[in-house]
């Protein structure tokens, strides 16, 4: 398979979890675990969009100096490149593509990631924290990474969200 037939893509959010990123995009296939620098973890809304299948503030990345984000490489097919820009609501103007480069024990790559547009602060339902943090431990990124994704906290939604679907594919 040439460079031509896949992308390189680097999650930090719900796609850090193997499951949830094959929902949508059966190509995937791990490549390593990175980080890229001079940004940080957020989570939020996109403007006053308050209408989301996690029930609360989503994964972006936001430009901070001295920090980092750890996240997971993911090597997928360009045939699945329209599936993963509209998981990310591209076209609905939610998240813009980006290019990084990301530090990873090899060598650097230069990947496809997503930054949230027009950002709002909001937590993070707990099923949407638990989904990250799987996909974290999943990928062995770095305990200390892990234990701050542990920590976060909250807004206590209870109903039914995007886990249920990846917790039937489990079973």
């Amino acid at each position: 398979m040439s460079s031509s037939d896949y992308f390189m893509y680097f999650a930090y959010g719900s796609n850090l979890l193997k499951e949830r990123l094959q929902l949508k995009n059966p190509s995937a296939v791990f490549h390593c675990v990175g980080r890229i620098q001079g940004y940080r973890l957020d989570f939020g809304l996109s403007g006053d969009n308050t209408n989301c299948a996690w029930h609360g503030g989503v994964a972006t990345i936001q430009a901070s100096e001295g920090d980092e984000v750890w996240g997971v490489v993911w090597r997928i097919d360009q045939q699945n490149l329209p599936s993963l820009d509209r998981q990310e609501q591209v076209d609905e103007g939610v998240y813009s593509p980006l290019q990084v480069k990301v530090e990873t024990k090899e060598e650097p790559l230069y990947c496809r990631t997503y930054k949230m547009n027009n950002f709002t602060p909001c937590s993070p339902s707990p099923q949407y924290k638990k989904v990250v943090c799987l996909g974290a431990q999943q990928n062995g990124l770095p305990q200390n990474y892990i234990q701050k994704l542990l920590e976060l906290q909250t807004n206590n939604y209870s109903g039914s969200s995007v886990l249920d679907q990846i917790t039937d594919i489990q079973k």
